[in-house]
């Protein structure tokens, strides 16, 4: 593959709901462009796709390298690396069916960035365009223009009309839709240029140089997405999206004469091959060999050799330009988001903004002995997916896997065994539940051991009560009833026993202690007597304070369309929440801001989705610990005692 300057080149992520066509179109386009002789059929399997995918084609002396991102919600931050390396989006859409989530979550994806959309499946007998059309611009309103529009003659597709060409050959309603589609985008176009405006309603013609003009700003600013129609299966409309793209849509990064700098925007973790990185080169140009700094670890690597794709593979170039994406391997600091140069006193690009986990579960091997091999894999997993978090909870002893959904979590497992050999399951997490007292006490604990020889002997009063920090020691000993050896003994005797509560065995926590008196033996006294002496004073002094269950509560932040905000909050109440405020935002969704107890938000991703069709998200972290009702307690320390 030859080497693009940045004019020529165009990187343009493909974007919908799963199923609406989209590794299909990429594939009709390779077909259209030479890069394959094979043409997408209904008869082929069509696979769920789960991670980005890079297909470069060239076509008219430009270089389009198309991003095919997963469909599907638990994915999204392969798609939002994607569009971070993008300089358009194309939106699939399935004309045989309403307008789907995936289709509005591809557009608030693509808010800032400009887009074209793509309604597939025309010549399909369910297909509805006029309908899809309607419910796009009842949902975006008219900045959605068709540039390309389906004729039908009894029913049947026919073929297509570009609105920009000669309609003598087109009749009755199509005619009709052809001259109203082509009067509101020259409205649209006229607007964006003032020049262009006094001209359009002067009532004279505007050159194709005005028109191709507007459109380009018109897009670029996101007051119009074009719409073009085809099919996949068939190969129709293809070649109008690439034409479309090059003519209208501008590169993002044209410095081909500064000094290299690039993204890295993702990175797989192969068994084979190592580390690859897929870099987005946005500034100068990259070539084999060359030594670069990874800004972001302060590191300085050497670019060995250096990629594009090629049906799927790895196929070696010796250069890139500005705005070209590449593939760099076995550089093995480099992570995804990381800027990396020629120059080490550049500034870093901007990071990419991924989501934060929306569920949790536990991990555990099937085979003994693999827990350090899970550590190993779930970190190159992460390295792969940022939006996959993992660590291990201190309290609970569990392994903590957290991404965007079930079946991210389970493409994870299954994952790790595919490719690092850990086979593990999934489990629920369990809470992390502490203990700590409601009242106060003043107790005695005394240690007295008599056997031959030395005995041990440790004597302590201790005061307990509630405090707002973990543990605080305060010592309050007038006359050396306690010797200032043996302080500090007594504190560890207390620590340690906070490890284990009265209750159920959750660790003890907002409890201050304070010695202020006790008494000693010349010979049979010792540090580990008073330790001793500690930890008898603790268990009285817990079960004469009224020992209470805490939980953690929950701090949610939930984005959700207005219509659903009755079931939501409804939802929440039922989990022992609380509704703390809403706002609004700009498009149409309402921000809820809650607290509910951490037991009754494991699995609130998947209601989540479920009562909202899937257009509802959250965020969620620890906020407190509150004390457990009593009802509730009971059963967890009846649970817990019997294990």
């Amino acid at each position: 593959m030859k080497v693009y300057d940045s004019k020529m080149l165009r990187n343009i992520a493909i974007l919908g709901h799963s199923g609406c066509g989209k590794t299909n179109l990429i594939e009709a386009i390779s077909y259209a462009s030479n890069l394959t002789n094979k043409i997408p059929k209904l008869t082929d399997k069509v696979n769920m796709t789960y991670s980005m995918g890079l297909v470069p084609v060239e076509y008219n002396s430009y270089k389009y390298n198309l991003l095919d991102t997963p469909g599907y919600f638990d994915f999204s931050g392969e798609v939002i690396s994607s569009l971070s390396a993008s300089d358009a989006a194309v939106i699939v859409i399935d004309a045989t069916t309403p307008i789907q989530v995936g289709t509005e979550k591809s557009l608030e994806l693509t808010d800032d960035i400009p887009k074209i959309m793509f309604i597939n499946k025309i010549d399909n007998e369910k297909a509805r365009y006029k309908d899809t059309l309607a419910m796009l611009r009842e949902k975006y309103g008219n900045k959605v223009v068709p540039m390309i529009i389906p004729i039908y003659k009894d029913k049947q597709f026919v073929r297509l009309h570009n609105v920009f060409e000669n309609m003598d050959d087109l009749e009755g309603e199509f005619r009709e839709q052809a001259e109203s589609v082509k009067e509101a985008l020259m409205e649209i176009i006229a607007e964006t240029d003032d020049e262009i405006l006094d001209k359009y309603f002067s009532g004279e013609e505007l050159t194709p140089e005005e028109i191709q003009k507007g459109i380009t700003i018109g897009i670029q600013r996101g007051d119009m997405i074009p719409v073009i129609c085809g099919s996949t299966i068939n190969n129709i409309g293809t070649t109008e999206i690439l034409e479309t793209v090059s003519n209208y849509l501008q590169p993002k990064y044209t410095e081909e004469e500064k000094p290299f700098k690039g993204l890295v925007f993702k990175t797989i973790v192969d068994p084979f091959i190592g580390k690859m990185s897929y870099l987005k080169v946005t500034q100068g140009k990259i070539s084999k060999d060359m030594d670069i700094f990874n800004l972001s670890k302060s590191a300085k690597e050497k670019v060995s050799s250096l990629y594009t794709m090629k049906n799927r593979e790895l196929s070696e170039i010796d250069t890139a330009k500005c705005g070209d994406i590449v593939v760099i391997t076995k550089v093995n600091s480099l992570q995804t988001g990381d800027t990396i140069s020629v120059n080490k006193d550049t500034d870093l690009l901007d990071k990419i903004e991924l989501p934060k986990p929306q569920i949790y579960y536990a991990v555990l091997p099937k085979n003994k002995g693999d827990e350090e091999k899970i550590g190993i894999a779930l970190n190159k997993m992460v390295e792969e997916d940022p939006t996959i978090n993992w660590y291990r909870n201190s309290e609970t002893k569990q392994a903590l896997i957290g991404g965007q959904g079930e079946l991210h979590i389970n493409t994870v497992k299954n994952k790790m065994k595919d490719k690092f050999g850990v086979d593990v399951d999934l489990t629920d997490l369990k809470v992390a539940y502490r203990e700590t007292i409601r009242g106060n006490s003043d107790v005695q604990g005394k240690h007295k051991k008599q056997s031959g020889g030395h005995g041990q002997y440790g004597d302590v009063k201790i005061k307990f009560e509630r405090c707002n920090e973990d543990f605080k020691f305060a010592e309050e000993i007038f006359g050396g009833s306690v010797p200032k050896q043996y302080i500090p003994a007594v504190e560890k005797g207390l620590k340690d026993s906070m490890v284990k509560g009265i209750l159920a065995g959750f660790p003890v926590t907002n409890i201050k202690a304070t010695l202020y008196d006790g008494s000693y033996h010349d010979v049979d006294s010792s540090e580990m007597a008073f330790k001793m002496a500690a930890s008898a004073a603790f268990k009285k002094g817990m079960e004469e304070a009224h020992p209470i269950l805490l939980e953690p509560i929950m701090k949610l932040k939930i984005i959700v369309p207005e219509e659903y905000m009755g079931d939501v909050m409804g939802d929440i109440n039922k989990r022992r929440g609380k509704i703390l405020g809403m706002e609004p935002d700009d498009g149409g969704k309402q921000t809820i801001y809650a607290q509910a107890p951490q037991a009754e938000t494991f699995k609130y991703a998947i209601d989540l989705r479920s009562m909202t069709q899937g257009r509802g998200y959250f965020e969620m972290e620890l906020e407190k610990y509150d004390e457990v009702p009593q009802t509730i307690a009971s059963k967890i320390i009846e649970s817990a005692n019997n294990k």
